[in-house]
């Protein structure tokens, strides 16, 4: 089989057929185009939700939770241990928020290789004071420069420094809304009262906006050691153990391990978010879904148009079929033809989806709740280009071969005779 023949073959009935064989390949570009820019941005727009909530979440988070004990006085008698014992309105043990020891379980997780790094915290209720009015919310007590290493929390910080959590004493950083119902800015001084009902008074170093309303509306940080300060908690008084993994997929066996090794209640980032973590992947399949059906469409169209060149080029099929060429010769030609429509079809598509996705990353997108973000979001993964091409490879092939094993059982004999 010449090769080289059957390509000038099929380039010539590409020609002659120019303005279908245009349409055909526009119906790729328009596929393979569409595909990646939808991709693309579904995907930023995944990677966009992640980062405003599993980012800021630990891979690993030990803490001490509120439950009634396992085993009750009754089941720990030896008289009514094999008994069917029914107890009812069992109230959970006071075993205090304090992660016991819990230096020296830093210390350990900090020499295990699988750990980016551990950032400790201390958790609090209290009320914020606005005149009369008592507005429930969290201080997160942090260390400054760990929460920033595996947070980004100033990526969040409207107005001031997350490091002067560190500098000023009695300091803190207020959600935006919360700052708004209490009128506050950045300098002023607010009061709060803890659960143990001691009035403090804290100095606004900045303000957060996460785009959450639960958390803007409620959250606070302060440093660690403040925190401690308002619990009248000693230095070693730690609530959570944050951690964050150099592979994320490892977190739900660790959390399991740290559990049985120290004690303590652990929850991996998996469990912790599995709601959110559907949601992004259902966008992702439907983005791939909508791509998909879209190059099927144009399979279609090519499809139809190499049909109508077969009927049109009988006389031309049956010539060559006289002249010497097989089935089989006949049969790669249109093959051919499908390729070089697919292939530049598709790679032209490449070209003009990179184009609409950079056009829709400069597109403002301003928004309170996200002030972070200037543009809409948009994932330049080559692999989306890699599938794309691939696919509309694959589909103007198949499209291609049915027209074409039709041509290649033509008989020149019936043809000629007719003529």
């Amino acid at each position: 089989m010449n090769f080289k023949l059957i390509l000038d073959i099929a380039l010539n009935l590409l020609r002659a057929r120019l303005k279908q064989s245009i349409v055909a390949a526009v119906g790729v570009t328009f596929g393979i185009a569409m595909f990646i820019a939808l991709i693309s941005f579904m995907n930023g727009l995944n990677q966009l939700l992640d980062g405003l909530m599993i980012n800021r979440t630990p891979h690993v988070r030990l803490y001490n939770e509120i439950k009634p004990s396992e085993n009750q006085p009754i089941t720990l008698s030896e008289k009514f241990k094999n008994n069917t014992n029914f107890i009812s309105s069992i109230k959970p043990k006071d075993r205090g928020k304090e992660i016991y020891n819990s230096k020296a379980i830093i210390s350990f997780l900090k020499k295990d290789k699988r750990i980016i790094d551990v950032a400790p915290k201390v958790t609090a209720q209290v009320f914020f004071n606005a005149g009369t009015i008592e507005i429930a919310g969290v201080i997160n007590g942090i260390e400054v420069a760990a929460e920033e290493k595996l947070f980004k929390v100033s990526d969040y910080i409207i107005d001031g420094n997350v490091n002067d959590l560190a500098i000023v004493s009695n300091s803190i950083i207020i959600g935006k809304g919360l700052a708004d119902k209490m009128l506050a800015s950045k300098g002023d001084i607010i009061k709060i009262t803890t659960s143990k009902g001691e009035l403090a008074s804290l100095k606004v170093v900045g303000i957060s906006q996460f785009g959450l309303a639960e958390i803007d509306n409620t959250f606070s940080y302060t440093s660690l050691a403040t925190a401690q300060k308002l619990l009248e908690e000693p230095p070693s008084y730690i609530t959570d153990i944050q951690v964050k993994l150099k592979d994320i997929l490892l977190a739900p066996s660790v959390a399991l391990e740290y559990k049985k090794e120290f004690e303590i209640d652990a929850i991996d980032i998996q469990t912790a978010n599995s709601q959110f973590e559907t949601g992004s992947k259902v966008r992702t399949i439907i983005s791939f879904a909508v791509g998909i059906t879209l190059l099927i469409v144009a399979g279609f169209g090519i499809y139809n148009i190499l049909n109508m060149m077969i009927y049109e080029k009988m006389d031309s099929i049956a010539i060559l079929k006289a002249t010497g060429f097989s089935g089989n010769d006949v049969k790669w030609i249109f093959i051919t033809l499908s390729l070089i429509i697919g292939i530049s079809g598709g790679l032209f598509g490449l070209l003009f989806g990179f184009i609409t996705s950079s056009v829709i990353d400069v597109i403002p997108f301003e928004t309170a709740s996200l002030p972070t973000i200037k543009t809409y979001p948009i994932d330049y993964n080559t692999t989306y280009y890699f599938i794309g091409i691939i696919f509309a490879v694959f589909t103007t092939t198949i499209a291609g071969l049915f027209p074409a094993l039709k041509a290649s059982k033509v008989d020149p004999v019936v043809i000629i005779r007719g003529k």
